[in-house]
């Protein structure tokens, strides 16, 4: 994702780019002031003959702003297409270069907005008709195509990099050749998207619990509106979630409520406040749901910037400043129903037992004590003279009062605050080692999901509350068998890794769709799977992590084993943890808190427990341990 490393130094000049055939025109802001850099000349293409690849911009980074040059007087059909293809990965105002190279009619009417068209790599583009034609020139431009950016600014990976295609009309226009038929959307390679746009989180309630909806807005100002990446981002949060996680969340913003007729900036002042101004829509909202308002718009503005941001404040849409209503950091947490704050670590023990650590990241060589949960686990689950009830994998509830354990008998939910016999189990087993059930996981709204990988009986099941009847879960489009889950702290979304035949495993998000009384919908269901971790060609181990991200371990296509923080859009969001690329984990685990940062725990048969704190390096604090989980 884009950097903050620095590329050329400042100075003007002119250099040719080698294989890009490219002019650019760029912008480095510097504390000190604004340097300009000429880039590429532009090479004169060929109206005919074979395939050239259009290249996409390299080391041009984030901070650099790259302005297109206009047509040259007479320039050829094909200076024409590759002088378009650069000028849309500019950062002119509306675009302005870039409709040059049209004609005056479809310069109007080309309204491409936020949607985004991101290639692989370059375009490949060549002339299906040429100069000499009757018809006039026709281009045809094909790549690899690895997502889009929707109306709506949400990212959407294409399966299996279908292919990209296009063709663009070139007419004569006072003697001057040019484009009738543009592109619908934006045409970008991965390298000029990353540079162009950035990921944000916008929040919406499901229930009492705020939900991160990932989209796409420009770093700089969007030559459309000319609105900053702040005001962009809050303009993307009044139009409605994303439309893939739209049936499960709700805005408390009233239908219709936009940001007050010309704003186009939004800043703090001396306080950390962000004041807000609104449209009539929301001028008569009641305080509850304003201050809900105003909390979906700190959680979404906070991410923006290094800057505290302690206090949003929403105007009317009279002009004269009134306030509808604020809130605080403070205030907004309570609002927000933020994930528990977990106070202790979990992993089961060489003996099989569950036991729990607090693991004090300060210290980077302490030796975490672990201890047996308590409850009925520390007396009937591998103490002295027990049965030898063995805990294969387990799961602790949110809030710390009640484990799900795994074992051969199948699953159990156990109170981990009082004393008393063990319950019957939810789900039985097989009575082996073999067991088919995979580790369980917790939501916030208290149901417990696990999956059984019984190649003849498979399916992923829930128990509601962690105590009712346990119920069968239709989970729509699956192909494949379910190794492996972990449901969101927000209770909207389940993570699930699934085995095909050959045994490479995917990682896919899945929409949890709940009964509202409405419609026919009469039972919990999983719907509109969607690949989390494309670029990887196999997924060992996923855990979510704080933000609505995922933490994945894996391995691209011929690479070595990776861990990466990535959106559930796809996205790759952060760079590969240190160190794992020896680390061999099949399981990981991290937790979803925001309010302090807690260590990565991972399992490994080479080393067992294992452990990365803030800063440091990988480290083993149990060589027997393994199946590491933090609440959830």
């Amino acid at each position: 994702m884009p950097t903050d490393a620095e590329g050329a130094g400042p100075g003007p000049g002119s250099v040719r780019a080698a294989g890009r055939g490219r002019r650019l025109r760029t912008l480095r802001a510097y504390a000190v002031g604004v340097a300009a850099l000429l880039l590429a000349g532009c090479a004169s293409m060929p109206d005919h003959g074979e395939i050239r690849r259009v290249q996409a911009s390299q080391g041009v980074d984030s901070q650099v702003r790259v302005f297109g040059v206009p047509p040259a007087d007479k320039a050829s059909a094909g200076e024409i297409v590759d002088g378009f293809l650069e000028a849309m990965t500019s950062d002119d105002p509306q675009l302005e270069t870039a409709r040059k190279y049209l004609t005056e009619d479809a310069a109007k009417s080309w309204r491409p907005g936020s949607a985004v068209t991101v290639l692989a790599a370059g375009l490949d583009r060549f002339p299906v008709r040429t100069e000499k034609d009757p018809e006039g020139p026709r281009w045809k431009v094909t790549g690899e195509k690895l997502a889009t950016v929707d109306e709506r600014s949400a990212y959407q990976p294409e399966a299996d990099g279908p292919k990209y295609e296009e063709f663009l009309q070139l007419v004569q226009e006072d003697k001057q050749w040019r484009i009738s038929s543009p592109p619908s959307s934006l045409v970008l390679s991965e390298s000029d998207f990353q540079r162009i746009y950035m990921p944000v989180n916008k929040y919406y309630f499901a229930g009492g619990a705020l939900v991160a909806d990932p989209v796409y807005v420009r770093q700089r100002s969007d030559p459309d509106s000319r609105m900053d990446p702040t005001t962009q981002t809050v303009q993307s949060l009044l139009a409605g979630p994303s439309r893939w996680l739209g049936p499960v969340v709700e805005s408390s913003f009233p239908t219709g409520t936009e940001l007050r007729q010309g704003t186009k900036s939004l800043s703090y002042d001396g306080q950390n406040t962000l004041r807000v101004p609104l449209n009539d829509k929301a001028d008569n909202v009641a305080q509850p749901q304003c201050q809900k308002m105003a909390t979906q718009l700190l959680y979404t503005v906070k991410e923006l910037t290094a800057s505290r941001l302690d206090r949003v404040e929403l105007l009317r849409s009279d002009g004269k400043s009134s306030s509808l209503c604020s809130v605080t950091e403070v205030t907004a947490a309570v609002i927000a129903n933020r994930p528990h704050t977990p106070e202790y670590q979990y992993f089961v023990d060489s003996e099989s037992r569950l036991v729990r650590t607090k693991l004090d990241v300060t210290v980077e060589d302490q030796q975490p004590r672990a201890e047996q949960v308590p409850g009925p686990l520390s007396t009937a689950l591998g103490s002295p003279g027990s049965p030898g009830f063995k805990v294969l994998s387990a799961a602790v509830s949110y809030d710390e009062r009640r484990a799900a354990v795994i074992s051969e008998d199948g699953l159990y939910v156990v109170s981990m605050t009082g004393s008393g016999a063990m319950p019957q189990p939810l789900l039985p087993g097989k009575g082996n080692k073999s067991n088919t059930l995979t580790a369980p996981s917790w939501d916030a709204a208290g149901d417990l999901w696990v999956a059984d990988q019984d190649p003849q009986h498979p399916g992923l099941w829930r128990v509601p509350g962690g105590t009712g009847t346990p119920e069968k879960v239709q989970v729509a489009g699956l192909d494949g068998r379910i190794t492996s889950l972990k449901a969101s702290s927000d209770g909207v979304r389940i993570a699930l890794l699934v085995e095909k035949v050959g045994g490479r495993k995917n990682l896919w998000v899945g929409r949890i769709e709940r009964p509202d009384g409405k419609g026919d919908v009469s039972a919990v269901s999983v719907r509109e799977l969607r690949r989390a971790a494309p670029q990887m060609a196999d997924v060992t181990a996923m855990s979510w992590a704080p933000r609505g991200r995922l933490l994945v371990v894996g391995r691209e296509s011929g690479g070595v084993v990776q861990a990466r923080y990535m959106l559930v859009d796809g996205s790759v969001v952060a760079a590969t943890l240190p160190g794992a690329a020896g680390l061999s984990a099949v399981a990981v685990a991290a937790s979803e808190d925001e309010s302090k940062p807690k260590p990565v725990m991972g399992y490994s048969a080479e080393d067992g427990i294992v452990v990365l704190p803030p800063g440091a390096q990988w480290r083993t604090v149990a060589a027997g341990g393994r199946a590491p989980v933090y609440p959830g």
